[in-house]
């Protein structure tokens, strides 16, 4: 049996309790939503918090029972003429005074969750103290895989404006980011990516930037969420993907950044879409083309009516389907143009095929879908590894649900030789599907092989 952690004389400390109050105060809006208007009410009065949707989970979870001063005056400023009490908070004395040092000096209130929340007189040393040496430092946590080029220690231009470097470096995070997702999948880069994103929100909530540079570091703060966001959807966190959609879609509010506002919609419709919100998905989508729509790009608005289409074809809306995707055709045969974002570079024939496939699919036309996805498959530039492993996939899913079992395995196999150098737990999902539909056809041509190639798990019912 299993000793207490605690001796027989001290009682275990009480679980943590709900703050009601303050969730209902963050009323129809998003964690991460909220922590946006937490920074920007801090910045109202020069304070520097780094709230994120986690931080808002423990308050509202109880895990925080008093905040620290710093919050404190932000949460006051908010809601002016409430007291810490009224917002669901313990008194200060009761986690902080003498009375309660003996009972919770070892508290995560007390110690001001030291692990989890820097304290602010550190986070204030770190921003203003971005000289020298300490510029290329931030540079290097901005980028989680290596230093940029030109962003060396000797680059004296980088010391005087660590501001502007980390404005570039975050760019540069960007491009690897995307870079490394087309290659390899969403599974092995999360984690990594999420260190640059707080440090380049904190850099920006220092409010020590010029207005350009704070604007550039703004704007790519945001594609950056998404990028995170993104890595966290692929690999099934939709939970943490919400938060960071939400995050970036608040700092292009807060910026008037259209182009960003459009991209994080098109993100939360697709994830709508994913976690089974077919409504919400159309309504994201319909919102990101009303933003769009002054930005010059058919590409982009193309992109955005396959997305409204994927909602209708979950909400089995085949109509109203088939006229966003003759809408996306349509724009998609405009062609190019210098005003397409960057972030689009993986938009082209094949990927226009591939989510077309997918509407069919959630509209239970799987011979028209496996057609389309046949066609993504072949158009696919071989750089994007990850999704010609995602159209394989669904190429396999859509022939085993039309009956052509042999097809289907041998589709399979070669989705299960990509996802060798590709980690998503999403094309991985939908291989795991295909296999338990092939189960009843074990001695069709190739399927057994396919069932006994895949992880064991694939094979049980």
């Amino acid at each position: 049996m299993t000793s207490s952690a605690y001796p027989p004389d001290t009682p275990a400390p009480p679980s943590p309790r709900p703050n009601l109050a303050f969730r209902r105060l963050r009323g129809r809006r998003s964690p991460g939503e909220f922590a946006a208007a937490v920074r920007r009410a801090a910045r109202e009065i020069g304070e520097c918090v780094s709230c994120d949707a986690r931080y808002i989970g423990r308050v509202e979870s109880g895990a925080i029972r008093c905040p620290n001063y710093a919050y404190e005056r932000v949460f006051l400023h908010m809601f002016p003429g409430r007291s810490l009490t009224d917002l669901g908070f313990a008194p200060r004395a009761s986690v902080r005074g003498r009375g309660a040092r003996g009972r919770d000096a070892e508290s995560p209130e007390v110690t001001e969750h030291t692990h989890h929340e820097e304290s602010d007189v550190r986070r204030r040393a770190f921003m203003t103290g971005l000289t020298g040496s300490t510029a290329t430092v931030a540079v290097a946590t901005l980028t989680p895989f290596g230093v940029p080029p030109g962003a060396g220690p000797g680059d004296a231009g980088l010391d005087r404006h660590p501001a502007r470097a980390g404005a570039r470096a975050v760019q540069e995070a960007i491009r690897r980011i995307r870079l490394l997702d087309d290659r390899h999948g969403a599974d092995g880069l999360y984690r990594q990516a999420a260190v640059p994103l707080r440090t380049a929100f904190e850099l920006l909530d220092s409010g020590t930037a010029q207005r350009d540079v704070a604007d550039r570091l703004q704007a790519g703060a945001g594609e950056l969420a998404i990028s995170v966001g993104w890595l966290a959807h692929d690999s099934g966190r939709y939970d943490d993907a919400r938060s960071h959609y939400a995050e970036a879609l608040a700092t292009a509010r807060m910026s008037g950044d259209e182009a960003l506002e459009a991209h994080a919609f098109c993100n939360t419709a697709f994830l709508a879409r994913d976690v089974g919100r077919p409504r919400e998905a159309v309504r994201a989508a319909q919102a990101a083309a009303r933003v769009a729509a002054p930005l010059g790009s058919p590409r982009l608005l193309s992109l955005l009516a396959l997305r409204e289409a994927g909602g209708w074809a979950g909400l089995d809306d085949r109509p109203a389907c088939e006229r966003a995707l003759g809408r996306a055709q349509a724009l998609f045969a405009r062609g190019a143009s210098d005003a397409d974002p960057e972030w689009m570079s993986f938009y082209g024939e094949a990927e226009l095929a591939g989510l077309e496939a997918q509407c069919w699919s959630a509209l239970g036309d799987w011979r028209r879908a496996a057609r389309h996805a046949r066609r993504a498959v072949t158009l696919q530039d071989p750089h994007f590894t990850r999704n010609t492993a995602l159209y394989t996939a669904e190429l396999a899913d859509d022939l085993a649900r039309s009956g052509r079992p042999d097809e289907a395995a041998a589709a399979g196999i070669r989705a299960l030789h990509l996802l060798r150098e590709v980690r998503s737990s999403r094309v991985e999902a939908m291989v795991a599907s295909t296999a338990r539909v092939l189960l009843p056809h074990r001695r069709a041509s190739g399927v057994a092989a396919f069932l006994q190639a895949g992880p064991h798990r694939w094979a049980r019912p």
